[in-house]
């Protein structure tokens, strides 16, 4: 089946879903009332240096001060992997610049120092948002680094002969100052398209570089684009087949975009006209508890239980109601290799990072549980996050680590529940008053000239008048549908009902 982007905007909020072989690979999600800094430049100033901790405190004009490590001040070997993009961070390069350990952040940073740097990772829950000193600005086909001087290629371009082709485009490219990051999608590009592209990077870090020397500290130096061109540039590779867009403006926005990088991809754009939500209709079931559930269950009838806590995320398989039908270590190998293969896929899902330990069931042959790690590792493949994994143990545990790009999916729709004192999450009151927006909008099309009779938590009602405000007014003129909102404080915040009425 085709690989699909869906990028479903509304007044609201901002889905993208990624889909490959008919089910959901990967989603995104962005507020457009709480867009996040994640890849913003600042001009920021230093308030407090902590020796203990190896960081420093930087203030950049966020709600709080967002924190700096040594690590991100001094130029380190990986550092390059550590890019904010949600695109393809490249693992391999032909090119390395020396590594170092960096010194104590008091010699690198003094208090009250004015810096520039750009947001790796936006603020969540109590803490501030990571910064790096090392921009790295985005194109489509390039990454351009002005403050090392490094040429690499994706890691998922693996064809040896174009790996060389490229590199050598690179060093013709290669600018006075700093280094390029040839992307996926550059992957047959020529010189003559790359070109274009570097020297719009460039001529965008000057702007910077002039921004910066005028602006006082903190100052905002550049802000990235929005979510829909902003995951086109980072998702569009070549074995994407079609995206959708469900609005209009955003789909003038991607076509401008692309026009000045390959009008031929235009073709692969649609915006899409169809009477049913855009998720809705290729069948994008955005069930919150079902995404984020503790047990997964697996076809052949067993399941996952998955665990994540501040050190790491436990994965344990188990054979559940699949009892096989001949040997137990078939039985054993038939769940592993299916369960391998799930895990690979939600890892991606729900975005999880950082140190991973798999607990397959136990297998006698060591024949076995190297096919389970081949299904693992091949399935790992098709993730644009940086991954590493150990081959099974003795006792049948898998450790590996998964590149933080950005914030897992249960960071970014859930919220420290307040009935539990934290120790569980419940779905954010902004995402239910999205979801209550979005069924409104679909009745209304489905019942015009009708009345809408709305129950829901006083919470949430609240802001679905104020996050909707826009919305519910473009109903009322476009569809004649008014909207009454009642509130129920004895619901759950979940729950909420909408009731056509005839007026």
């Amino acid at each position: 089946m085709a690989n699909q982007l869906l990028i479903s905007v509304s007044e609201c909020d901002t889905r993208v879903a990624l889909m490959e072989d008919g089910r959901l690979a990967e989603i995104y999600l962005e507020s457009r009332a709480h867009n996040g800094p994640t890849g913003n430049i600042y001009k920021g100033r230093v308030v407090k240096l902590l020796p203990g901790m190896a960081a420093a405190f930087v203030d950049v004009g966020l709600e709080r001060p967002a924190y700096l490590f040594a690590d991100d001040v001094a130029a380190q070997e990986d550092e390059f992997y550590q890019l904010w993009v949600a695109g393809d961070p490249p693992e391999t390069s032909e090119i390395r610049p020396p590594r170092f350990s960096p010194g104590p952040i008091e010699e690198m940073l003094s208090h009250g120092q004015e810096i520039m740097v750009q947001v790796l990772r936006g603020p969540a829950n109590h803490k501030g948002a990571r910064l790096t000193s090392h921009i790295t600005l985005a194109g489509h086909f390039l990454v351009y680094m002005p403050t090392l001087p490094h040429l690499g290629i994706s890691r998922r371009i693996t064809d040896e002969a174009e790996r060389r082709r490229l590199l050598a485009i690179l060093e013709e490219l290669q600018p006075p100052e700093g280094g390029l990051i040839v992307r996926t999608a550059g992957r047959g590009a020529s010189l003559e398209r790359l070109l274009p592209e570097r020297e719009a990077l460039i001529s965008r870090w000057k702007k910077i570089l002039r921004k910066k020397a005028a602006a006082p500290a903190p100052a905002l130096l550049h802000q990235e684009m929005e979510a829909a061109r902003r995951l086109v540039r980072e998702l569009m590779t070549p074995e994407i087949d079609r995206v959708l867009v469900d609005d209009p403006e955003a789909h003038d926005r991607i076509m401008d975009y692309l026009e000045a990088l390959n009008p031929l991809d235009k073709r692969r754009v649609e915006l899409y006209r169809g009477p049913e939500p855009l998720l809705e209709h290729f069948g994008v079931d955005l069930d919150w508890p079902k995404l984020l559930a503790h047990q997964v269950w697996l076809k052949s009838g067993g399941y996952l239980l998955m665990d994540t806590t501040e050190a790491l995320t436990a994965i344990d398989v188990n054979t559940g109601r699949f009892v096989g039908r001949r040997r137990l270590e078939d039985t054993l190998l038939t769940t592993n290799l299916e369960a391998a293969k799930e895990i690979a896929r939600q890892l991606r899902l729900r975005n999880i990072g950082g140190l991973i330990v798999i607990d397959f069931i136990d297998m006698e042959k060591a024949a076995n549980r190297e096919l389970v790690y081949q299904e693992l590792a091949n399935g790992l493949k098709k993730d644009r996050a940086k991954t590493t994994a150990l081959p099974i143990s003795s006792l049948g545990l898998v450790e590996m680590t998964r590149q933080r790009l950005r914030y897992s999916l249960g960071q970014s729709v859930t919220e420290s529940c307040p009935c539990c004192a934290g120790r569980g999450a419940v779905l954010s009151a902004l995402i239910l008053a999205c979801d209550l927006l979005r069924q409104l909008e679909a009745a209304a099309r489905e019942f015009v000239r009708c009345r809408l009779a709305v129950e829901a938590h006083p919470q949430v009602a609240a802001l679905a008048r104020r996050e909707g405000e826009a919305l519910l007014a473009r109903l009322a003129s476009e569809f004649q549908v008014m909207v009454v909102f009642t509130e129920r404080p004895h619901f759950p915040r979940e729950r909420f009902e909408v009731t056509p009425e005839v007026v």
